[in-house]
């Protein structure tokens, strides 16, 4: 067991800020049109949703063996680490709490897996492997 929680950053990957530019590029054509109250409100909403995703995305081990997976202000879940049968890598593009498309696929339970996407996965899962030693890992 660890003695401290370890917090793991996600990776941030290109993917993740396509909709940045897409935005922005929005945002200037507001400001050249003159709709500046309209520039306002979209950066306005832009800086609400996307700002706290992008620095508040962690993964973070537990000392009670819990991991606790943040994404956001409403992503928040947490698995217990005995409860992962396997990880495997993928590159899925369907929304998960991760900021790059190099990812993990935590199985957890019977039918229940989160997608993740630590820094340093090979440090991640070593550390999952040291509390759950039956954890499986094909990469």
């Amino acid at each position: 067991m660890l003695n401290h929680a370890q917090k793991f950053p996600s990776k941030r990957g290109f993917v993740i800020f396509i909709p940045l530019i897409i935005l922005l590029l929005i945002e200037v054509g507001y400001i050249a049109g003159g709709r500046y109250i309209g520039a306002v409100l979209l950066l306005a909403v832009m800086s609400a949703v996307f700002l706290p995703v992008f620095f508040n995305t962690y993964y973070t081990i537990q000392s009670d063996g819990m991991l606790k997976v943040k994404c956001g202000m409403f992503f928040n879940t947490i698995v217990d680490i005995n409860s992962i049968t396997k990880v495997e890598d993928t590159h899925s593009i369907l929304s998960a709490p991760a900021l790059s498309m190099d990812r993990l696929e935590l199985f957890y339970n019977k039918f229940d897996s989160v997608v993740i996407s630590p820094q340093d996965k090979a440090a991640f899962v070593a550390e999952l492997q040291k509390i759950n030693p039956g954890i499986r890992y094909n990469s």
